[in-house]
């Protein structure tokens, strides 16, 4: 059941995706705030008003949610929480409000970047399955946007960190005075946050390289004193700059991973994730691509690859001389 941390309590609630449960937190300020939403199902809503019961409180007292990021299960509820205002990252607006404009240019991007890593025709059906998805996010606009250095309405002493990478709609909330973050997918206890390809915000222009806006992030985290994270999934996480620099460490070893692949002949970007993902790949075809294309982005940041095109417009991917 949860209880409060202070003026924190955690709240765990079931998704329909592999990563299990996530976590969504009632902070107590000026308003009673909820951190994400959570997926739009049923046994969330159920579970969430639950343990809200066992905080005697109830749906209705919620007055405001605060989104961290897009994600589908970060932001499902808010459509069962009518009276409360709803607040993110003005890139969060065209995920929840999701029209028809936005999902041409959504399935469009995928479907051109996919089809470039020549990802095979017999597998372009996960990209149906990757927009069904979005069926479990809210769908109402935002009430009000956040962004760096804004101390949060209703809750004073809590301030905008933004983190992008994990999403580019992701914000962290830091208060100085506890240490505390409440950190979303940016900084996870157990495993590294999956840097997601998504649509350029404007059509035609340079898609986001998200493994390189992540490591960015961290990096920028290591600049505040956090003495705990709150975060989206699982456990609390303590000793937080230690555990940024593993992540890096262990990003950059296996991008070099990759790189060694690419020495005696160039591969296709979905060649690279059959060889990093052999049992994931077609069951997870979205999230394990985002990990290949990440590293090929960080590769070739450094110079340590070069991209070569197809007659098709195909790319190739070959270690640099």
């Amino acid at each position: 059941m949860a209880e409060w941390c202070g003026n924190i309590a955690k709240i765990s609630l079931p998704t329909p995706f592999p990563v299990g449960d996530v976590n969504v937190y009632v902070v107590k300020g000026e308003a009673l705030t909820l951190i994400d939403a959570g997926v739009k199902t049923e046994a969330a809503w159920q579970r969430f008003t639950e343990e809200l019961g066992s905080l005697r409180l109830k749906p209705e007292d919620i007055e405001q949610v605060v989104l961290t990021h897009h994600h589908p299960d970060h932001t499902g509820l808010v459509d069962f929480l009518p009276q409360a205002k709803v607040y993110g990252h003005t890139l969060c607006q065209r995920w929840l409000v999701r029209d028809e404009s936005f999902l041409q240019e959504y399935r469009d991007f995928y479907r051109g970047l996919f089809e470039a890593l020549s990802v095979p025709p017999e597998l372009m059906g996960n990209l149906r399955r990757m927009e069904k998805t979005l069926d479990f996010a809210g769908n109402r606009p935002l009430d009000g946007t956040l962004a760096e250095g804004m101390e949060v309405d209703g809750l004073p002493g809590w301030f905008v960190i933004e983190t992008p990478g994990h999403a580019q709609s992701h914000i962290s909330l830091w208060n100085e005075k506890e240490g505390v973050l409440i950190g979303g997918d940016h900084i996870l206890a157990t495993i590294s946050s999956n840097p997601m390809l998504e649509p350029p915000v404007s059509r035609g222009a340079e898609r986001p390289k998200p493994q390189l806006q992540y490591n960015a992030s961290l990096k920028k985290i290591k600049g505040y004193p956090v003495r705990l994270v709150f975060s989206g999934h699982g456990q609390e996480v303590r000793h937080v700059h230690a555990l940024i620099d593993r992540r890096i460490l262990r990003q950059h070893e296996r991008a070099m991973h990759v790189k060694e692949m690419l020495e005696d002949r160039a591969l296709t970007g979905f060649e690279i994730c059959k060889n990093l993902f052999p049992q994931a790949y077609e069951r997870e075809l979205g999230l394990t691509m985002s990990e290949t294309v990440g590293q090929l982005d960080y590769l070739q940041s450094l110079g340590e690859i070069r991209i070569e095109e197809g007659e098709k417009g195909e790319k190739y991917f070959r270690a640099a001389v």
